[in-house]
């Protein structure tokens, strides 16, 4: 089995050193890496040019402007030729049997989706610990739309289970993998590799991590568009999930004018439980 890796690239070009020794030290080696350079205004282009010199595995491309992250990964997936594909962001890296597990879950099971926990790491890849929501999910089920996140990296899934929907959508700009994610729900089955084969670097510039509001935005747009397809009313989801930021606000300012420990720790642990709500990912 060919797999694909899939990388769309903006600006960052100072974290793909990493990245690309993580792809080269895979103990699979039938693999190809789909690299889509999205009108970077770092030097990212010559970076990668470089590093990835004559080697025919990697497939370069680039665009002629920034058109977003969903056009980079739709494009992506259109130049892969793997029968399985995997996305790989140029600012995280793989543990060396990645591929070779995720092979493994696939040739063994007709899965539309493997999954695996991962690493949360600082800017350096210093590692963090697990990604404590991780697990095994039912994505058979209507209401299923990863509100918790649970998946997360490393995400392979069959090309022949991603053929059945629209693909990926050009119009997203961030939460593009989630809206994938639901869509392939709809054609099968997920499953869980308890392993962590990913390692994801947080730092502010991250598109994840950046403007975390949009993001939470856009994974809602997903919500809504898997709901219109699935024919669910997810109104009373939403408001269980969603606490206005006014709410917040005011919440946040009785804290800082609680001059009493009393209060301080009452009005504390309410905002805490609020902002868990309210940033819930």
């Amino acid at each position: 089995m060919l797999f694909s890796l899939l990388i769309a690239n903006y600006n960052n070009g100072r974290f793909f050193k990493d990245c690309y020794n993580s792809i080269v030290a895979q103990t699979y080696t039938n693999w190809e890496a789909v690299i889509v350079e999205d009108g970077s205004t770092d030097d990212s282009a010559q970076v990668i040019k470089n590093m990835i010199g004559n080697d025919n595995r990697f497939r370069f491309v680039e665009s002629d402007k920034n058109y977003g992250c969903g056009y980079a990964k739709r494009r992506c997936a259109e130049l892969a030729k793997g029968e399985v594909c995997g996305f790989l962001d140029p600012d995280d890296t793989l543990v060396p049997n990645a591929l070779e597990k995720m092979i493994q879950a696939h040739q063994h099971n007709d899965h539309a989706l493997v999954y695996s926990n991962c690493y949360m790491c600082d800017e350096n890849l210093v590692q963090h610990g697990l990604y404590p929501r991780a697990k095994q999910v039912d994505s058979s089920r209507k209401d299923f739309f990863n509100l918790g996140y649970e998946v997360l990296a490393f995400v392979s899934f069959k090309r022949s289970f991603y053929t059945k929907t629209a693909g990926i959508d050009p119009y997203m700009q961030r939460a593009v993998d989630q809206d994938l994610y639901l869509k392939l729900a709809e054609t099968g089955s997920f499953y869980f590799i308890e392993d962590a084969l990913y390692y994801y670097r947080m730092h502010h510039k991250g598109i994840s991590v950046s403007n975390y509001d949009r993001s939470v935005f856009w994974h809602w747009v997903a919500i809504m568009q898997a709901a219109k397809r699935r024919n669910v009313n997810v109104e009373q989801l939403f408001l269980e999930h969603y606490v206005s930021k006014g709410k917040f606000d005011k919440l946040e300012k009785a804290v800082s004018k609680s001059r009493a420990l009393k209060f301080a720790n009452y009005w504390g642990n309410k905002l805490r439980i609020v902002k868990n709500v309210f940033e819930k990912k």
